[in-house]
């Protein structure tokens, strides 16, 4: 029997949670249906104003990582550490608090993966860069393209260093998104 996840270094972690990107699979779509429909339900007290799927998994046809992200946008006045507790009470496991941004994961467990696993992003309404991008590449396959390219290098390089893997992708999202909020401006 493992360690259990809070009790394993952050290396731990990264070996038993490997970077590892597969084909785009058009199931990460119904997962990201079912998940939204639940945190819809579990947060029907807080004032949600858009949950959203976000990252590569919702963008047509690239490589990602099987993990389907989701973006709950909260209004200003909510209790976002009460909604992030609301989520840890079904199980999330949260991984990250920084106020007013707050990542929770579902489906991972001490012997690795389970066969759907989640990134819910609590967040302030209007704090959703990633929605710009996200619809920038939807709309411009060959940056979705490039950006594929990109991740499936870094993939090996930084296969048990998520920190670096994204640090290493950053340059890239900020240049894309600042030309998606250009080009989408007012859009959310």
């Amino acid at each position: 029997m493992g360690k259990d996840l809070p009790d394993m270094t952050l290396e731990e972690l990264w070996e038993l949670f490997p970077i590892s990107l597969v084909e785009h699979n058009d199931a990460w779509r119904q997962q990201y249906a079912e998940i939204a429909s639940d945190i819809a339900e579990l947060l029907s007290d807080y004032p949600v104003e858009r949950i959203s799927h976000i990252g590569s998994t919702a963008v047509d046809g690239i490589w990602a990582k099987s993990i389907v992200d989701v973006m709950v946008e909260l209004s200003a006045g909510a209790d976002m550490k009460k909604a992030a507790e609301a989520l840890e009470g079904a199980d999330f496991i949260m991984m990250s608090n920084e106020g007013n941004r707050i990542s929770l994961n579902l489906g991972y467990t001490k012997d690795g993966f389970a066969e759907k696993v989640y990134h819910v992003h609590l967040r302030r309404t209007g704090d959703n860069d990633e929605l710009y991008f996200r619809d920038y590449l939807n709309a411009h396959p060959q940056t979705a393209k490039d950006y594929e390219a990109l991740k499936l290098r870094l993939w090996k390089q930084f296969e048990h260093d998520r920190d670096a893997y994204t640090d290493a992708k950053a340059e890239f999202i900020k240049a894309v998104t600042a030309k998606a909020r250009e080009e989408y401006t007012g859009r959310y």
